[in-house]
């Protein structure tokens, strides 16, 4: 499905608070890979590779990487295996990027999912695993409540957009 994500809407709303520098330019790596557990985004494999490769290029040049923000965990809704195990891969991976991009401290901005892949029955435990996740530097935000798509999976583009504008708060919040 192709549709709006809350990154434009997040650099629109950063761009615009007063704590941006006149003339920022704010770049965006995506990286999203619909469906996927976060087991599909441990340290080695192909996603995960792929995006901090794609990182390290865009830190490469004049900018620097500022956050990581990440919403995921539908999918591992569909099995209670998966959503047990959601908070400590979640501190794997935040814990691999970090050391792997040579930022200790890269701000992690996590979304709390609103919806469960396939109507997942463990989305509450996801939701509960995501709030327990515990390292320094994480920011977490919740989409629980924002308007669904008529599929009753997806945000609607309004809810992306309002997506955005809560993700450019918490980051905000943090300067």
């Amino acid at each position: 499905m192709v549709g709006v994500g809350p990154g434009m809407p997040f650099v629109h709303a950063l761009l615009r608070a007063p704590a941006c520098p006149r003339g920022a330019v704010v770049g965006l790596v995506p990286c999203a890979q619909g469906g996927t557990p976060i087991a599909n985004w441990t340290h080695g494999s192909d996603m995960y590779d792929r995006m901090v490769t794609r990182a390290c290029v865009a830190g490469a040049g004049a900018g620097r990487i500022a956050a990581l923000l990440w919403f995921q965990g539908e999918a591992d809704a569909m099995r209670c295996e998966d959503a047990l195990a959601y908070a400590w891969r979640m501190e794997a991976f935040v814990r691999d990027v970090r050391q792997d991009l040579a930022m200790p401290n890269l701000l992690v901005i996590q979304v709390g999912i609103a919806t469960a892949q396939n109507q997942g029955k463990w989305l509450d435990l996801v939701r509960k695993e995501q709030r327990a996740v515990r390292v320094p530097n994480l920011k977490y935000v919740d989409a629980m409540g924002l308007p669904l798509a008529s599929d009753v999976t997806h945000l609607t583009t309004q809810a992306q957009v309002r997506l955005g504008k809560m993700l450019a708060d918490a980051y905000i919040a943090t300067l």
